[in-house]
């Protein structure tokens, strides 16, 4: 599994056109998360899920597109040079503040050190919260490589959650575990986007994992979105089925 924090904070979620290009690959995929909720990116090998969440990350430049995030663009190509690090450009220049007379800045500086203080202990807050929640509480003096499989994904969950973040993106994070072990996970990460505030994407090969968590879906086929639409709740699968392997 692998989550990142996104930038903003407030409420608002993900907006984000991401063109990436490489080598005869080419990935074009329009997504609108809003915070609250969770979106399901499914497709066979190839299609393009990982390098879009690389992409939502900042880990994969983009070539051409724009992600936003609660309002706050985190990057934008229309007007980028190629090779520009887009992520700390929009960190550099959203860190500034402008200037102000010196009465206001000292307390300005207090008002924002007592924030940053409550902040803190919020964090602390649920740091203690979250291992209890996700039953990891014993595991705290464990090294990683004496973890089962679902206890690691347990673990890797609360690393993110405890962030707090506003952007939540899981790659496959069911996908190396037994039958068992999976049915618990994904009961608990079923509860756990309940209680997320934030916008999540959910890249999967399991159908199952997708209606089972998502509010919405996205198909990806070579690149492009096929099929996008709120889950059927029921188990026999969407109504216009083209998931990977599956006629239309």
């Amino acid at each position: 599994m692998s989550a990142s924090a996104g930038l903003g904070t407030a409420a608002g979620g993900l907006d984000a056109r991401v063109v990436v290009e490489r080598a005869a690959f080419r990935l074009d995929v329009a997504l609108a998360v809003p915070a609250g909720s969770t979106t399901a990116v499914v497709g066979p090998n190839g299609a393009g899920k990982s390098t879009l969440l690389r992409a939502l990350a900042g880990l994969a430049p983009l070539t051409a597109g724009r992600v936003a995030l609660d309002g706050r663009v985190l990057e934008d190509r229309a007007g980028a040079p190629r090779g520009s690090p887009p992520r700390a450009a929009a960190s550099a220049s959203s860190s500034r503040t402008p200037a102000l007379p010196a009465p206001v800045r000292a307390p300005e500086r207090r008002v924002r050190a007592a924030r940053a203080r409550r902040r803190a202990r919020g964090r602390r807050r649920q740091g203690a919260r979250a291992p209890r929640r996700l039953g990891i509480a014993h595991l705290a003096d464990r090294r990683p490589a004496a973890l089962s499989g679902g206890q690691s994904q347990r673990v890797a969950l609360a690393r993110a959650l405890v962030l707090e973040p506003s952007l939540l993106l899981l790659d496959e994070p069911m996908a190396a575990l037994d039958a068992g072990t999976r049915l618990d996970v994904r009961d608990l990460l079923a509860d756990e986007l309940l209680r997320f505030g934030g916008a999540a994407v959910l890249v999967t090969h399991d159908p199952v994992d997708a209606l089972a968590l998502a509010d919405r879906i996205q198909v990806l086929e070579d690149g492009r979105q096929v099929q996008e639409g709120a889950p059927p709740r029921s188990p026999r699968g969407p109504r216009r089925p083209t998931w990977p392997g599956s006629s239309a």
